[in-house]
């Protein structure tokens, strides 16, 4: 959520230099449903964060909604609405959970606005990563892949939460792994 502070484990895809971003030392690849921390392909000086859906090779496809890996449906179950506030309005939107691979992770849909579909194929040494509000996430639908030189590292923990609204500390996330 917006105020949460991650803890972010830069060893997992490898160990790079500060400048240029090349691997040294091969330690691990990204895996479908890794929550990962990358350079802004658009801009490197900022970092992102978004979930690997698509691996070197894959076939993605977004459909009414619903996303596809290699010709398969990835695993979708309802799971009530979501009620937040933002930008000073506040909306609601239906929240699912999705089973990528090994990951179960809740995802938000929006379901007044219109579903952008496409068909996708991960070039090698590059990635597809959505965010989990789909409807609402600047992803790989509109800036493309994500070269691995541009890999971060993996997120793993809250270790701080603002709440912004209540102008507090949210004690009840902080030490909350991420999914």
């Amino acid at each position: 959520l917006v105020g949460d502070f991650i803890l972010v484990n830069k060893f997992s895809y490898g160990l790079r230099t500060p400048v240029g971003f090349y691997k040294m030392l091969e330690l691990g690849e990204p895996e479908r449903g890794d929550v990962a921390v990358f350079r802004f392909p658009q801009d490197p000086s900022k970092d992102f964060i978004k979930r690997i859906v698509g691996l070197p090779g894959d076939t993605i496809a977004y459909r009414n909604k619903r996303l596809y890996v290699n010709g398969e449906a990835v695993g979708l179950e309802a799971a009530g609405i979501y009620s937040a506030a933002a930008s000073g309005r506040s909306f609601v939107v239906q929240r699912y959970t999705e089973q990528l691979g090994d990951v179960e992770h809740a995802i938000i849909v929006n379901p007044s606005t219109v579903s952008q579909d496409f068909d996708f194929v991960v070039p090698d040494g590059e990635y597809f990563a959505m965010g989990d509000n789909r409807d609402g996430s600047d992803d790989s639908r509109r800036w493309g892949t994500l070269p691995a030189r541009n890999l971060v590292g993996k997120a793993v923990m809250i270790w701080m939460s603002w709440d912004g609204a209540r102008n507090r500390i949210d004690w009840g996330r902080i030490g909350d792994r991420i999914q």
